[in-house]
């Protein structure tokens, strides 16, 4: 059982930073590829960012790519997104999620086997 709090959400005007975390319970933290997903009110889960258990290779939407940069801290037990010149179209809960599985597909949200309950980011125009 794998539990995941993000923290680190808010209200930030366009062009802003912001800086998630995603904190892990349990001694298997650092064998899970993790991913960041985000949804907008009335809009589809999306895939944001992915990263794999060793923290070697990282995917991005295309949407965030040269603007988000997703990391992680094994000893630590805990994912981070950091969020730069962020956009009013960057609003929208986001959510963190491990894959204790094979670590294929991870721009997939049914790859992932538990979820965080998300923290709200608000971009102002």
């Amino acid at each position: 059982q794998v539990q995941l709090v993000e923290s680190g959400g808010g209200l930030v005007q366009a062009g802003g930073s912001l800086r998630l975390s995603c904190a892990a319970s349990g001694r298997t933290f650092s064998r899970h590829n993790m991913g960041w997903f985000r949804q907008a009110p009335g809009k589809e889960r999306e895939f944001v960012a992915a990263i794999n258990w060793i923290g070697g290779s990282t995917f991005y939407a295309d949407s965030v790519k040269g603007r988000f940069t997703i990391s992680r801290d094994n000893a630590k037990n805990t994912l981070y997104l950091q969020m730069n010149s962020l956009k009013p179209e960057d609003t929208a809960v986001y959510s963190c999620a491990a894959d204790v599985g094979s670590g294929y597909k991870l721009r997939d949200a049914t790859t992932y086997d538990y979820w965080g309950q998300g923290t709200q980011v608000t971009v102002s125009s």
